[in-house]
């Protein structure tokens, strides 16, 4: 589903204030800080979307693998639409955009799924998913590792330019959601792994680092993502 008039903006998010947290350091890593990292499948999707509740259940069922991340970003451009997504920020459609001229696409839509920052596909689609998924390598270059409010970011080869870290809080559970009005109206919609913010707290440049981090609302995992500027593709994740 393609919003009519919306157009792709190849445009670099930038964090609140309020969520950066400050204090990046240097640290060295034991080699026992190295651990699997997943394959990140994000989810773009709207409750004003007919076409996205298959997607946004295929997305609950890849999130009970092991070594999958799944997050999944309510968008605003169908809100027009007569029902406004109750989970959908700006922010997180910026983030669907700025995908789009990477990945050869000329605007967003809905349902899409992007996996490790590197291809997608069509969300509602559940073989080409996975397919996609099984066919995906884990990210892993650096290792990255949370612990005591603070994300550990190890050494690799540096980028040509600096990666972007994104801190991501997301609700782990299944949120069931009555949509009243417009497409899915008189719907009851579940959502799994809900992204609540996400902001970008530094860069990495191939040393080996430290940042703290601001602690997540009740409830809600913290994930990082190690990720190459402008839609790129994500270098390393770890959520706790």
């Amino acid at each position: 589903m393609n919003p009519s008039g919306k157009g792709s903006r190849r445009t670099r998010p930038f964090a609140p204030l309020s969520l950066v947290a400050a204090g990046m350091v240097a640290l060295s890593l034991p080699a026992s800080a190295a651990t699997t990292q997943p394959v990140v499948v994000e989810l773009f999707t709207s409750q004003g979307c007919s076409s996205c509740p298959p997607a946004n259940a295929n997305a609950a069922a890849i999130s009970q693998r092991p070594g999958v991340l799944v997050l999944s970003y309510g968008v605003t451009y169908w809100d027009y639409l007569g029902w406004k997504d109750i989970f959908a920020k700006p922010e997180f459609t910026l983030r669907q955009r700025t995908y789009e001229p990477a990945l050869g696409k000329d605007g967003p839509f809905t349902p899409q799924i992007v996996v490790n920052g590197r291809k997608d596909i069509v969300g509602n689609r559940r073989p080409e998913l996975d397919a996609l998924v099984a066919s995906s390598q884990p990210v892993g270059t650096p290792a990255v590792t949370l612990a005591a409010g603070r994300a550990a970011i190890g050494a690799g080869p540096a980028p040509a330019t600096p990666a972007d870290i994104w801190l991501v809080h997301y609700d782990p559970r299944t949120i069931e959601v009555q949509v009243r009005r417009g497409e899915n109206g008189g719907h009851t919609l579940p959502h799994k792994n809900v992204v609540r913010d996400i902001a970008r707290i530094g860069g990495w440049q191939g040393g080996e680092t430290s940042i703290g981090l601001p602690p997540a609302a009740p409830g809600l995992k913290t994930a990082i993502l190690v990720q190459t500027p402008d839609g790129g593709p994500i270098l390393a994740a770890a959520t706790d």
